[in-house]
């Protein structure tokens, strides 16, 4: 059970081009928006659309396929887990971000 313990899998649409970010040793991150849509019905019987957005972080290998093959509008799938952090402003106001670190990525198809 172990192996399901915070995992993420997600299907949805990239948001915007992906930020990618090179450290002083050479190491690479890369950072996007991800859309996923989810629908109900609400009590009169209306069907009512939303679109949920998700903060994603990719290290390792996987950022030279983000960096060359992903772009925004794409689908794709990801699987990860899910990452908490915060940090304080120059005024002092904490702010905290959810992000899911990917491991697994999997392009759908194009925008």
């Amino acid at each position: 059970m172990n192996a399901l313990r915070n995992k993420v899998q997600l299907i949805g649409r990239l948001g915007q081009d992906p930020e990618i970010v090179t450290f002083a040793d050479g190491n690479k991150m890369a950072k996007f928006s991800m859309a996923t849509d989810d629908s109900y019905k609400d009590k009169n019987g209306q069907k009512v659309e939303r679109t949920y957005w998700h903060n994603v972080v990719v290290k390792g290998g996987l950022v030279k396929v983000v960096e060359n093959y992903i772009t925004k509008g794409q689908e794709i799938v990801i699987e990860g887990k899910l990452t908490n952090r915060s940090w304080e402003d120059k005024e002092g106001n904490k702010h905290y971000i959810t992000e899911v670190f990917c491991n697994e990525l999997v392009m759908l198809g194009s925008k």
